[in-house]
């Protein structure tokens, strides 16, 4: 489902998340034009990228936490190591999880646990829901009305 995008990203809530609805979220932010990391995003791009990870991780927080589910930690992950064996390779994406204090499985405090996604261990996580997906909007509208992410101090 998607969340956001900016000119040159999209920002969505993936339909099979690494982490549990009620245990924080999971959105993923994504280049519009594949590349294969950061280091080949031009200087533009990398500010816009860094810029939209601080914001969409505000809001997955605020969100969620709007939502009843506390979320204490965001963590922020670039792997793309499942995607390394295909024909098309892998590619530029950022992770962005919610960590709530009160998770089962993705525990609080401890490091993720990411097997690999045909492992079965993610067949129960919840996606995010729709109104989840609203809330966590209204919180980017917000907070990317803030100062410090004015296109003037970038």
């Amino acid at each position: 489902m998607k969340v956001f995008e900016t000119e040159n990203f999209v920002v969505e809530a993936p339909e099979k998340p690494h982490v549990s609805r009620e245990e924080g979220g999971h959105l993923k932010i994504i280049p519009k034009e594949r590349i294969l990391d950061r280091t080949l995003l031009s200087p533009s791009k990398a500010k816009e990228l860094m810029r939209l990870t601080m914001v969409v991780g505000e809001a997955l927080a605020a969100g969620m936490n709007n939502r009843g589910i506390g979320v204490g930690r965001i963590n922020y992950q670039d792997m793309g190591n499942w995607t390394v064996l295909k024909p098309e390779g892998s590619y530029l994406h950022i992770h962005v999880y919610g960590r709530a204090k009160s998770a089962k499985v993705q525990k609080w405090g401890d490091a993720m646990n990411l097997p690999h996604r045909d492992s079965g261990f993610y067949d129960d996580f919840v996606p995010l829901r729709e109104d989840d997906v609203k809330e966590i909007q209204k919180q980017i509208e917000i907070i990317s009305k803030r100062e410090k992410y004015q296109d003037k101090n970038w």
